[in-house]
Formats: structure tokens, C-alpha cells, sequence
């Protein structure tokens, strides 16, 4: 099985006690055990969930801010999440003016453009195209908007945290061995996955091959691929791990502050396991609650803190979406996976054909039928020009009238 990368970068949920170098915030009195998810973190409210502890916000600034480096988890596309983060990034900025912001959302050869970007060179819309916003990340950019003007406006360096997804789809497919050194992208070897991590990638790759209806696969060849999978998540948590790593050293009297989503650093696994084995204690991991969340998932080991979101309500359709997995050819966009029942599938798209142009106009990425399959609207049909083989055919996929 071939996972896209973008399942990747959701392929995460552990946790954090690493900034076991200072006392956590203390609190009034543990919160009670509750049977709904919104009365063990109300919304507006931190809490320690190693002791249930609610701290008022100057108490959880003040700790995290006297470290070095502070994670901040999200969901990529929750707004209240993002809000979340610029609340704290701010008042971390009251306390510790001296700070760096890295992003999940950057590749490092974007490295210049956010450069750029901070010093006043750009405006919005030449960051975003010149950074490959919507080739690259693909979800709104009025989500990390407000955090990016924060930056540009106090002059706070941003930098970049991944690496160049194509090298973690060849991990994911051939493994971390069979990548040359030289084509690491200069990544050391990740640190092992911690049993629990371990376990619980296990568990995701394999709900993920049945929603996606995968053909079972010999015990060995079944094994090694799920051995990839693991290995490209643990680079992935390693590229962030490396990135903070260099600013951290770079900046000696800054505040580093990791923007990334949750499964990075839920339960002291993903990136925070990776910066203890760079040599780094004093890492503070905070993360958003939604009120709808059970409380049996508030695990004393889930985070140093924890910030209470309101639950925000479901959008009116969700987004149009065509049903396939797709990576680069050199003559437009292969799929690598048709998901059953989908609209790819009911059109008779097939695995391996090479989608040339969308509504007319030529896919040399992509991205680029990602932007186009996002414009349609319910009801319409979008004009496809697909390779087969020898064959070209013109094939109309025929979105539904309510996604």
C-alpha cells in the first residue's frame, strides 16, 4: 500500500513531558473527573493533565516562556486552533520578545521566501505564490494568515520545518535504508519510535488500509511496508526535530516556537522524542482541547498543558473531492489509488493513468489539479484528458449535487 504524504502529517497523536526542567504552573485545586468531554477542559481554561491542575494563562506563559522551546500543536484545518495559537504566541512575545516561529507548513528550500516574507520584500500574495502555498500545503491560507503578519510585523525570524515530501513517499514506499545518504535532505537517523508511538502507527496505517480498501499483501512484504510507513514518520518527526535543533543553536537567547499538528507531539513521541535525543530537556509541548473531546483521552501524558477551544460548527458542505491519490509524472498527474465508491471511480478513472488536463487547462503538478478539483461545485462535471497506456481519452467526472 502507497500512502499519500498528506495522510502522512496526519499520521500523528502522542504526547509530552519533556519540559520536566522547570516546575509545572501550579493550580487552585485538580479538576474533576468528568464523563463529557467539554467539563475536564472548559473552554478558555488551561489544564496540567498530569494533575488536573487549572492554572490561570499568566502561569502557563510564564513557565513555557522561560525555556527554550515551546510546541505548539493544532488540527490543520480548525480555525480555532490557529486562534489558539496567535493567543499564545503573543503573550509568549510579551514575556520572551527574543523568539523564532517554525512551521510544518514550509518545506526548508522555502527558507528564503519566508526570509522575505518577515523583512517586508513581499506582500501576501507573492509569499503565497512564490512559497507554493497551495501546491504544497493546500489548505487555506487565511488560517495561518494572522500568525504570519505576527511575524512580519515584530520582525520574528520564521522558519521552515519540513522536508520535501517526495523524499517521504520514497521512504514510505522503498524504506530509510535504500535512501543514499547524499539524498537525506542531511538528516541524521531518527531516534527508534517508543513502543506506544509504535503501537499507534501500527494502528493507524492499518485502519487507513481498510477505509481505503487495500488488497492484502503476503505476511513479509505486508510487514515490510508497514516498517516504511513508520520509518517515514519517524524522518518526518526528525526533519521538525533538526530544524528547531539549528535555530535553538543559531539563536542561544531566543524563544523557539514549533507550529505543527498534534500528532507531532502528543504524548511525548514524535518530535519531542527526537529533540531528547539532540540533547534538548526543556521543551514545553501545549495543545488545543475541543470541548466535544472525551475525556478519557486526556491522558496525564498528553501534554504539559492544555487549552480549552469551543467546538466550531460544521461547514455547510464539506469540499469537493475527486477520490484519488495522486503524485508527479513527467507528463501531468498519476494516480497511484482510486478510492472505491468515489467519484474517480464512478467516472472509471483507473490506478496508474496520467491525467493530462482538467477543465482544460494542462496539470504540470499536482497541485495544480488539487486548486481545479477545489473550484468545482456541487452538481458539475469537470473534463478530464487522460493517458492509458497508448490511449488518450477524454473522460467527465460527475461531482454529486450534495457532496
Amino acid at each position: 500500500m502507497r500512502l499519500r504524504p498528506a495522510a502522512l502529517s496526519l499520521v500523528l497523536l502522542s504526547l509530552c513531558a519533556c519540559g520536566a526542567a522547570r516546575p509545572k504552573p501550579a493550580a487552585p485545586a485538580p479538576a474533576p473527573a468528568a464523563a463529557g468531554g467539554a467539563a475536564c477542559v472548559p473552554v478558555g481554561q488551561w489544564v496540567i493533565p498530569a494533575s488536573g491542575a487549572r492554572p490561570d494563562n499568566a502561569a502557563v506563559i510564564e513557565s513555557a516562556a522561560g525555556g527554550r522551546i515551546v510546541l505548539l500543536g493544532e488540527r490543520h484545518d480548525s480555525a480555532a486552533d490557529h486562534r489558539w495559537q496567535l493567543q499564545t504566541v503573543a503573550a509568549l512575545y510579551g514575556r520572551r520578545p527574543s523568539l523564532a516561529i517554525g512551521f510544518e507548513a514550509f518545506p526548508r528550500r522555502d527558507q528564503p521566501v519566508l526570509d522575505r516574507w518577515v523583512k517586508g520584500d513581499l506582500d501576501e500574495q507573492q509569499f503565497l505564490e512564490e512559497s507554493g502555498w497551495g501546491h504544497v500545503w493546500g489548505l487555506p491560507a487565511d488560517l495561518y494568515l494572522p500568525l504570519f503578519r505576527f511575524a512580519r510585523m515584530n520582525r520574528a525570524p520564521m522558519f521552515a520545518l519540513s522536508i520535501d515530501r517526495s523524499l517521504i513517499t520514497r521512504i514510505a514506499k522503498e524504506g530509510w535504508d535504500k535512501i543514499p545518504a547524499a539524498e537525506r535532505e542531511g538528516l541524521s537517523d531518527p531516534a527508534p519510535a517508543a513502543p506506544g508511538y509504535e503501537k499507534w502507527l501500527a494502528e493507524t496505517y492499518r485502519a487507513h488500509a481498510e477505509r481505503k480498501q487495500v488488497e492484502a499483501t503476503d505476511g513479509a512484504n505486508a510487514a515490510a511496508a508497514l516498517r516504511h510507513f513508520i520509518e517515514a514518520q519517524l524522518t518526518w518527526d526528525r526533519a521538525f526535530a533538526e530544524a528547531i535543533d539549528r535555530e535553538a543553536r543559531a539563536r542561544p537567547d531566543a524563544l523557539v516556537i514549533g507550529v505543527m499538528g498534534n500528532g507531532h507531539l502528543q504524548h511525548g513521541y514524535g518530535v519531542p522524542a527526537q529533540l531528547a535525543s539532540l540533547g534538548w530537556k526543556d521543551v514545553s509541548v501545549l495543545l488545543p482541547w475541543d470541548e466535544s473531546k472525551d475525556c478519557d483521552q486526556l491522558a496525564p501524558d498528553l501534554a504539559d498543558a492544555v487549552f480549552g477551544v469551543a467546538s466550531e460548527p460544521e461547514q455547510a458542505a464539506p469540499p469537493p473531492r475527486l477520490g484519488v491519490a495522486i503524485g508527479q509524472d513527467e507528463n501531468g498527474v498519476r494516480i497511484v489509488e482510486v478510492t472505491a465508491d468515489s467519484v474517480a471511480a464512478a467516472a472509471g478513472l483507473r490506478k496508474d493513468d496520467v491525467i493530462v488536463e482538467a477543465a482544460g487547462e494542462t496539470l504540470a503538478e499536482p497541485g495544480d489539479l488539487q486548486q481545479i478539483v477545489a473550484r468545482q461545485a456541487p452538481g458539475t462535471w469537470l473534463p478530464l484528458r487522460v493517458r492509458r497506456g497508448k490511449r488518450t481519452l477524454e473522460i467527465v467526472a460527475r461531482f454529486p449535487s450534495e457532496q
